[in-house]
């Protein structure tokens, strides 16, 4: 295997072991991972030095140290949540099988452990609704944004309206999509709750308008010969998009689907606070409004979980650019 297929960050190690310029690959090492470090020991040091001089109404302002001892609290509560929730279900089989025993043509109805939502429960609640609010806007932007970079009529068309709705604030939109989802979904059995089609209904108002901008951008930025060629060769509609327009308009897409995903995420967390959805914006102000001594190191364990899923997420995207753009292969 050639260091050419392996992930950049391995890559100096293995021209190290090799023996390959050790002096350049020593210091693209130190660049790869002393700076990032010495960066995170120093945040921390100011961190730390700056929250033994705050006292709030709540308390001290928790330290690393509070924070992770807090982070360590909320693994344990979920560990004990879980557990109890499997001891629910086992006593429920347990009594069911039992009435079975005694009565073989009896209907048992299982129920749910209605426990509280943990600190982990809330942080899948989230990505679930934030990826289901971007794929939504990512499958309207995308064919919007290739047909207005295919044409001028079109976008000079729906650019007032883009430019019109591109900086309404969620907090705007949160009203109005409550009010609309509340008149329109009243089946009486959902498929979905009502406050999960809230949630991710606005996070697609947000985050669908860098993906559609980025692509129709992208689409014309197609080079003239690759759209002459198109035409000699005659290529339907279809064709032409798949096999000329996408390839060429993937860099600026990704860069638009990344500025939308990481809306997406921030729009959300605001949306669930603001709505009192279920998530980790409902956490972070059930937290606030707790007011405990140990609710400030449990807000600050759910700001460090939403920084770092926020860069998660966008590391994904740009992997999955990387799998499908071919200038990068």
């Amino acid at each position: 295997m050639t260091t050419l297929t392996l992930p950049q960050w391995l890559q100096p190690w293995v021209r190290l072991a090799r023996g390959e310029a050790p002096q350049a690959q020593i210091r693209l090492l130190l660049l790869q991972w002393a700076a990032p470090i010495v960066g995170i020991l120093v945040l921390l040091a100011v961190w730390q030095l700056g929250a033994s001089r705050i006292n709030t109404s709540l308390g001290q302002f928790p330290g690393p140290v509070q924070v992770y001892e807090q982070a360590g609290n909320l693994l344990a509560e979920h560990r004990a949540e879980r557990e109890r929730s499997r001891a629910f279900m086992l006593r429920q089989e347990e009594r069911i099988a039992a009435r079975l025993a005694q009565q073989p043509d009896w209907e048992p109805v299982r129920r749910s452990y209605t426990g509280a939502p943990t600190f982990f429960d809330q942080i899948r609640t989230s990505l679930v609704t934030v990826l289901a609010g971007f794929l939504l806007a990512s499958l309207i932007a995308i064919p919007l944004g290739i047909v207005m970079g295919l044409s001028r009529v079109l976008e000079n068309a729906l650019n007032p309206v883009v430019q019109l709705l591109k900086p309404v604030s969620p907090l705007a939109w949160l009203p109005l999509v409550t009010l609309v989802v509340a008149a329109l979904y009243t089946t009486e059995d959902p498929a979905f709750s009502r406050s999960f089609v809230v949630s991710m209904v606005t996070v697609m108002l947000c985050s669908l308008w860098p993906t559609l901008i980025n692509t129709a951008v992208g689409v014309k930025t197609v080079s003239d010969d690759l759209n002459n060629v198109s035409r000699v060769l005659r290529l339907k509609w279809l064709t032409h998009v798949r096999r000329i327009v996408l390839p060429s308009a993937i860099p600026m897409m990704f860069a638009g689907l990344r500025v939308s995903l990481g809306i997406a995420w921030m729009v959300l967390i605001a949306a669930e606070m603001l709505a009192q959805n279920p998530g980790l914006g409902k956490f972070v102000w059930d937290e606030f409004q707790n007011g405990s001594s140990q609710s400030l190191s449990r807000i600050m364990v759910a700001v460090l979980v939403i920084g770092a899923i926020g860069f998660a997420l966008d590391r994904i995207m740009v992997l999955i650019q990387r799998r499908v753009d071919w200038k990068q292969d």
